[in-house]
């Protein structure tokens, strides 16, 4: 089964199309909210599934507004991924485009994705490892995407340590 997108070699144009949809999210989690840029498309230099993904820090309180909005840019709503940490994703003709994580501010999923980020943007060795990691798993992927982030876990996790559920 394949996964939701080939890897591909980086793409420069990543951080742009970043900065594009950060904009269209922004404006539902507004006037507080803060958004990064995170996942392998926020690594220069790191090979990737071509599908932008999205940190929204947000107290946000109505959900279904959230939803709602949400599905009007184009998202469909995934099951939480953990408590306080709600997951959409985005499709264009059929091919997975964007990812976004929406997190309360504090919560365990926030430190990790972003020092994960910043720990493959600054160690080139680091990064190596993790790009090769990803295309091995790619290639013998039998079962799709979930198979693919479980056997990832246990290299972020070496990296960043065990999330508190572990």
């Amino acid at each position: 089964m394949a996964l939701t997108s080939k890897i591909t070699p980086y793409d420069a144009r990543w951080p742009s199309l970043f900065d594009a949809e950060k904009v269209r999210v922004q404006r539902v989690f507004a006037p507080q909210v803060d958004v990064e840029h995170v996942g392998s498309t926020a690594v220069p230099g790191l090979a990737a599934k071509p599908e932008i993904d999205l940190l929204v820090v947000s107290d946000h309180q109505d959900e279904d507004r959230v939803d709602q909005e949400m599905a009007s840019l184009g998202y469909e709503r995934g099951k939480n991924l953990s408590v306080g940490h709600m997951f959409y994703r985005r499709d264009v003709g059929g091919i997975r485009t964007h990812k976004v994580h929406v997190c309360r501010p504090g919560h365990w999923q926030v430190f990790r994705m972003l020092r994960f980020r910043d720990m493959l943007r600054e160690d080139g060795k680091l990064r190596h490892k993790y790009q090769r990691l990803k295309l091995e798993l790619e290639a013998r992927n039998e079962s799709g995407i979930k198979e693919y982030l479980a056997d990832k876990a246990p290299f972020i996790d070496a990296v960043v340590g065990p999330p508190p559920e572990a």
